[in-house]
Order: structure tokens, then C-alpha cells, then sequence
């Protein structure tokens, strides 16, 4: 039997054990240590430059704004999120480019991990403790960490899959009363649903998914509602496949790996998702690392990856992930789910987004409607996705595939997809850059 006494300490104790230029690694998303960042501010009198590595961050803190950072800490971020960006300008938030399924051992590689610390479900009988909803790099950073801190909640779900650490290899646990950190459902529009069924018709009765969260992922959601037999192994566990598990539509049950389980390596969602996976023996986390790792992913047949980008060029690569220079996002999965897809017997990648989207004149900060495929990427833009990994790519005015196509071929068919608008002036550009004759 475990001495569970042994290892309990306060939010005040664990602070005092962080010193200046530590690095400091926190769980993912709602995976995130709240009562711990939550009290970060109030060390900043007494440590410099003490490094922050998160991804996708929800829990709130003072030590996120100006006063803090400035002073006493840096943000390493493997994704980008809107309270990062506006704290763009302290120059002490940094974006590490990383595709998922690396993410963990690339890090480990480059920084030592001091302190991981992360929100986990209450103990098991024997002292393995589960990590709240994901094992995407929490496993692995704590491997090679100093100290592993553990936030134990009764409101955290215990969920099944190797997303755990046993009591030995845990320093101490925190004792909480918190729930998850959670995020809105996108609702879809006319666009997502346009480009939601489009996708949704690419799917085939027993296929394995793999899907994210926004307007376009809720919308392809609701439409693979009228398709049997799916299967899902994904990095991500949203609403949206909550929702299919609830009714039927998917079981597991063509998988060639994992039969009958819904696999993924993190989720991120609303209470209700937390609750249904609660001990639920048909959804596991697993290891980030194996998760998304692009030839695990390719030994279920069929597999399907669904994910969005923010601009394509004419040749097929995707910036998924910045506006030009400025990180938005993160790569994450996207490459790795891609070239997974493919591999796969009888596998798909699909790219989706709007043909167009609204921006900002500089000169007359009057908005202006801009194609989304466009003839170059923005200059500094980041490339997500390689042009040699595009498979099909769908916006609301159709689908194409670019598998094994000439450049002047895909130049051809993202033309034929853009906004009816753009066309012609994309067929002029198309040329003065020798794709079209």
C-alpha cells in the first residue's frame, strides 16, 4: 500500500521549490495545474527568467500579463493561443515549432524540464495516477524532470490508456478541488456546412477518423451522423465524436488496431465530454508520441484525417498555423496525421477552408474580402503543410484531389475551387509564375 500522506504538499510549498532559470513544464490545455499557475505571480519578487512550457493554455493566471512576464517570466508555447498573442509584444513569449508526435523528445533534447507539474485524477488503489486528459508530452517530460508534481482533483476524470505515472516515479501530489479547464463548441455556419458535407461524402461506412475542433470539424461531425461503423484514432477527443460514440456511429469495430476503442492523445472540450469519458472503457489515452506518430496512425486501414488551414498557394502548401510572421496557432498534429492518412491502406487527408476571408486595409482600415488560395503564401508565413503531403482539399465550392499531381495540375484544380470572384485573377498569376502556359 502507497503512503499517500507522504507525498502531499501545499501550493506554497511547491512554489518555494522553484528557483530562477527554471524550467517549468505544465500539463496541456485543461491538463493544466490551476491552483499552481494560479499563485505563480506570487514568487515573481524573488525569481528571474523562469520558463513557462505549455500548449494550447486555458488556465487563467496573473503571472500571464505584462507585469509579470516582463519581470520574471518566459513563455515557451508549442501552441499559440490568443492570450499568448497578446503578450506578443513583452518579446518574452516564444513559439516552439514542433509537429506533435515529437513534440516531448525534441524538448527533452533541447531544455531540461525542472518541474513537471500537471492537473491528474484522484489515485488508484495501487498509486498510479492518471493525467487529467492527456498523455501528449506529460509522460515523457516527466520521465527526464527533476521534480513531477502531480494536482490530484476528484472533479478531474479518471480515463483509461497509459496516461498515467505510478506512485514511484511521482515526487508529490497537491490535493484540489477544480474541474478541467474547458472550452466553447463552435457553432458551424453556411460555410462549414457546405464544406462539412462535402468532407463527410469523402467518408466511407467503416473508416477511421481523425478530426479537430472549430466550425468546419463540428459541421463534418453532424454530417458523418448518417455513416455506420466508423472508428476513431485521432489526437484530439472533441464533442463532436462524443456525439457519434452516443448514437452508434462509431463502434470500432472495422479497426485493424485498437478494435472497438476510440484512441486519442489528449481532449479538450466541455464538462459534458469530461463526464462521458469518466471511466469509460471505450475511449484511451495514449502516449502522444505513438499517437501521432504517422506509421502507427497508417496501421489502421482507411484511416482519414480531417484538418483546416488558414491559407493554401497554388502549388499546394498550407499555412496553418500564421498570418505571414505572427503565430495564431501551432502545427501540431496536421503533418503528422496528413502523412499518416496516406500511408494508410485506402487512407485520405483532407485539407479544408473557406475560399476567402475578411481583412483590414492597412491604408483605409476598411475591411476587404481576399481569396484564401492564393498565388504565393504571405511572405514569412509558416508552411504547416508541405506541398508534397496535400492530399484532397476542399473548400465550399468543391473537392480536389492533389495526390500525385504536377504542379501545373494542382495550380489547375485549387483554381477551379476557389471563389468565383478570384478566379481569373489567380489564372493571370498562375501564369507570370510559369505554372499555366
Amino acid at each position: 500500500m502507497f503512503d499517500y500522506s507522504s507525498k502531499k504538499i501545499s501550493v506554497e510549498e511547491a512554489l518555494a521549490l522553484v528557483e530562477s532559470g527554471f524550467n517549468i513544464t505544465v500539463g496541456l490545455g485543461g491538463n493544466e495545474p490551476q491552483a499552481f499557475l494560479g499563485q505563480l505571480h506570487t514568487i515573481a519578487d524573488r525569481v528571474d527568467d523562469v520558463t513557462i512550457t505549455n500548449c494550447m493554455p486555458t488556465a487563467k493566471g496573473e503571472y500571464l500579463t505584462e507585469t509579470y512576464i516582463n519581470k520574471a517570466f518566459l513563455i515557451d508555447s508549442w501552441f499559440i493561443t490568443p492570450t499568448l498573442r497578446k503578450l506578443a509584444d513583452t518579446g518574452r513569449v516564444s513559439f516552439i515549432p514542433n509537429h506533435l508526435h515529437l513534440a516531448a523528445s525534441k524538448r527533452n533534447f533541447h531544455k531540461k524540464t525542472n518541474i513537471m507539474i500537471c492537473a491528474a485524477s484522484m489515485p488508484e488503489e495501487s498509486g498510479r495516477i492518471r493525467f487529467g486528459c492527456s498523455n501528449t508530452y506529460e509522460e515523457e517530460i516527466a520521465k527526464k524532470a527533476d521534480i513531477v508534481i502531480l494536482e490530484i482533483s476528484p472533479n478531474v476524470p479518471h480515463v483509461f490508456g497509459d496516461n498515467y505515472l505510478e506512485w514511484d516515479d511521482i515526487d508529490y501530489v497537491i490535493e484540489c478541488d477544480y474541474s478541467l479547464g474547458t472550452i466553447p463548441d463552435v457553432e458551424s455556419n453556411e460555410k462549414d456546412m457546405k464544406i462539412g458535407e462535402l468532407i463527410a461524402n469523402l467518408v466511407q461506412d467503416g473508416d477511421c477518423v481523425q478530426v479537430g475542433i472549430g466550425g468546419i470539424p463540428n459541421a463534418v461531425c453532424n454530417f458523418l451522423k448518417a455513416k455506420r461503423n466508423l472508428g476513431i484514432h485521432t489526437e484530439m477527443m472533441t464533442t463532436g465524436i462524443m456525439e457519434l460514440m452516443r448514437i452508434g456511429v462509431v463502434d470500432g469495430s472495422k479497426k485493424q488496431v485498437d478494435v472497438g476503442k476510440v484512441v486519442c492523445a489528449f481532449a479538450l472540450g466541455n464538462q459534458e465530454m469530461y463526464d462521458f469519458m469518466n471511466d469509460n472503457p471505450d475511449i484511451l489515452i495514449k502516449n502522444g508520441a505513438l499517437v501521432n506518430d504517422p506509421y502507427v496512425i497508417a496501421r489502421n486501414d482507411n484511416q482519414v484525417s480531417i484538418n483546416t488551414t488558414v491559407e493554401i498557394d497554388l502549388t499546394g502548401q498550407c499555412c496553418s498555423e500564421s498570418i505571414g510572421p505572427v503565430q495564431i496557432s501551432g502545427t501540431g498534429g496536421q503533418a503528422d496525421t496528413a502523412i499518416g492518412a496516406q500511408i494508410s491502406k485506402n487512407g485520405r487527408s483532407i485539407i479544408a477552408l473557406y475560399s476567402t476571408t475578411a481583412i483590414k486595409d492597412a491604408e483605409t482600415g476598411e475591411r476587404k474580402t481576399v481569396s484564401k488560395i492564393v498565388p504565393t503564401l504571405r511572405p514569412g508565413a509558416a508552411v504547416s503543410l508541405s506541398r508534397n503531403d496535400v492530399d484532397w482539399v476542399v473548400t465550399e465550392y468543391g473537392a480536389v484531389n492533389l495526390r500525385g499531381v504536377t504542379v501545373r495540375e494542382k495550380a489547375e484544380r485549387l483554381i477551379s475551387i476557389a471563389h468565383p470572384d478570384f478566379r481569373e485573377t489567380l489564372l493571370e498569376e498562375a501564369k507570370t509564375l510559369k505554372y499555366l502556359k
